[in-house]
């Protein structure tokens, strides 16, 4: 896997903080994808969700009546998984080693994981599993920071791998090729124990310092209870842009 190991495979130490914290993601958004499949492939009906975490992204094709296979390399991550989606089959796998047969799926979706794969490697093992006319989904959920209180937040919290990665243009290696994009706009209502819950489940934090993490988790609080915008309130409207680019194997 790229980037930092220890980072890549520390969510499972938070799992609990990862379920409550991290949002779901908007129904337009997955309508879109299983629209981007070349029109003259059969509907899919059974879809892959590569890094698949506690289910947050595979929860949303099952919504739609598909047949998912869930891969996910962090063994505390696919058990909370098979809890939440019992009818989903969660195989150990990762992007650069996929247990899945050549040509033997027409989808494959990626969301809030794409910044952690070996790029080129898993470029080719995608290509390898998607069917002809299939199609690679990479997804993330992005807080929408033209927000004053948002913006204040990630001054606050930093900013992730997900949020340096998660761009219009985010990298595939041959044989694929990026070939559509969109975004969506929604907001998540979530409460005090979520918005600390998605924080304390962020890779760096999971990681960090125990006084470190106290000194930032502090000034979270404070924020929730002194911004002009959320000063009592007891939910707090997250606004995020859910981002979507679509690669095919290019022709």
């Amino acid at each position: 896997m790229a980037r930092s190991s220890e980072h890549a495979l520390s969510f499972g130490r938070a799992v609990g903080d990862y379920d409550r914290g991290r949002p779901s993601y908007p129904a337009e958004a997955v309508e879109w994808i299983l629209e981007q499949i070349d029109p003259a492939h059969p509907a899919p009906t059974r879809v892959v969700d590569l890094g698949a975490g506690t289910g947050k992204f595979t929860a949303a094709l099952v919504d739609r009546g598909l047949t998912v296979v869930a891969v996910e390399p962090d063994a505390l991550m696919r058990e909370r998984l098979t809890q939440n989606l019992p009818t989903v089959s969660a195989l150990e796998g990762s992007g650069e080693k996929l247990p899945l047969d050549d040509a033997s799926v027409a989808l494959i979706t990626v969301a809030q994981a794409w910044h952690w794969v070996d790029v080129a490697a898993t470029s080719l093992e995608v290509a390898r599993v998607l069917e002809q006319g299939g199609a690679l989904a990479l997804v993330w959920n992005i807080r929408d920071s033209e927000v004053d209180w948002v913006a204040r937040l990630g001054e606050v919290i930093g900013a992730s791998e997900a949020e340096k990665y998660g761009s219009q243009a985010p990298p595939v290696d041959p044989p694929l090729e990026r070939q559509a994009y969109r975004e969506f706009r929604w907001v998540a209502e979530m409460s005090r124990e979520q918005v600390f819950a998605m924080v304390t489940s962020r890779s760096y934090v999971i990681t960090m310092a125990e006084a470190e993490r106290d000194v930032m988790l502090t000034r979270l609080g404070k924020l929730l209870d002194e911004h002009s915008d959320l000063a009592g309130r007891t939910s707090y409207p997250v606004p995020y842009v859910t981002r979507v680019t679509i690669a095919r194997i290019a022709a």
